[in-house]
């Protein structure tokens, strides 16, 4: 039995745009999270169970 093909909405002009601009700051945004307190900290955990 064959799957009927769905198409794939796009997005054209000023919506394309938008999309584009906001999806760019998101992606600075979430750049800029700083994890190393976490790092250090599992590091700790491996060297205390002497894996590191």
């Amino acid at each position: 039995m064959a799957i009927a093909i769905k198409s794939i909405p796009t997005l054209k002009s000023k919506d394309a745009k938008v999309f584009v601009k906001k999806a760019s700051k998101t992606s600075v945004k979430r750049a800029s999270v700083n994890f190393s307190k976490q790092v250090e900290v599992s590091h700790a955990i491996l060297k205390k169970a002497n894996m590191r």
